[in-house]
């Protein structure tokens, strides 16, 4: 994808004060939360408050931008001088089998009001390749981790990294559920590097579908559009992949 069909946001654009759109997720279960910058699918960060997470996110797009750069092999993003505008907050909360709120219920996670907007065809193409880029570097730190290594265990971690790979593959099976396009659950390989590829593809086949589609559906008292799975499904890998590091 070159970047004369890029938006311009992701096509090396300069200019004064570029307008950064920032989403916060407070999870106050957690006592952390999370900025997403909207128009920059995989860019968020964390804090203990909410201006904790505002005051991380420009070395966290810094850091997208060298990373995006760097798998595509040109300059792809041009992040200069920007003004981060926060334009809405989601508090986190758990619901149970009634919808009611329930401390050990279901959590409803972020929908910003901008998960309402259709993916453009360009949004997909460049998702396509962030999911890529970041499959890319799943594979080379774990790929080669002897079967000890994968399977070892963790003080306070709920998965080994094994676990932790079978949790991605999963998770997207589970997003593209939300929007009714997922295969069999029980038809996905058992083995996590299997499953991880399985679950890829099944995502990659259905993404160009979703360009220009409206579609909103709620399930389980949470809503989910083509747009929030991108977000979250870019994000849920780098996430872990941030995980993985840190516990080798």
């Amino acid at each position: 994808m070159r970047p004369g069909n890029l938006p311009r946001w992701l096509a090396g654009w300069k200019g004064e004060n570029m307008l950064i759109r920032i989403g916060l997720e407070v999870d106050p279960a957690q006592h952390r939360t999370q900025a997403w910058a909207l128009d920059f699918p995989g860019a968020f960060a964390y804090g203990r408050d909410e201006s904790e997470a505002m005051l991380n996110l420009p070395r966290a797009l810094l850091r997208y931008q060298h990373w995006v750069n760097q798998h595509a092999g040109e300059q792809r993003l041009n992040i200069e001088d920007f003004d981060l505008r926060l334009v809405e907050t989601w508090k986190v909360y758990s619901i149970n089998d009634q919808y009611e709120p329930a401390a050990d219920g279901y959590e409803v996670n972020a929908w910003f009001r901008d998960d309402w907007r259709p993916l453009s065809p360009e949004e997909v193409a460049f998702g396509q390749e962030l999911l890529t880029w970041s499959r890319s570097d799943l594979l080379l730190i774990t790929g080669e981790l002897p079967p000890e290594k994968l399977d070892a265990l963790y003080p306070g971690q709920r998965w080994s990294i094994r676990g932790i790979l079978q949790h991605i593959a999963s998770a997207e099976w589970w997003y593209l559920d939300r929007l009714g396009l997922a295969t069999s659950r029980e038809a996905l390989p058992a083995d996590a590097f299997e499953c991880l590829a399985a679950t890829r593809q099944q995502l990659q086949t259905v993404l160009p579908q979703l360009a220009g589609l409206r579609k909103v559906v709620g399930v389980e008292g949470e809503f989910w559009s083509p747009r929030k799975l991108l977000r979250r499904a870019i994000w849920h890998e780098l996430d872990h992949i941030e995980h993985i590091i840190q516990l080798l």
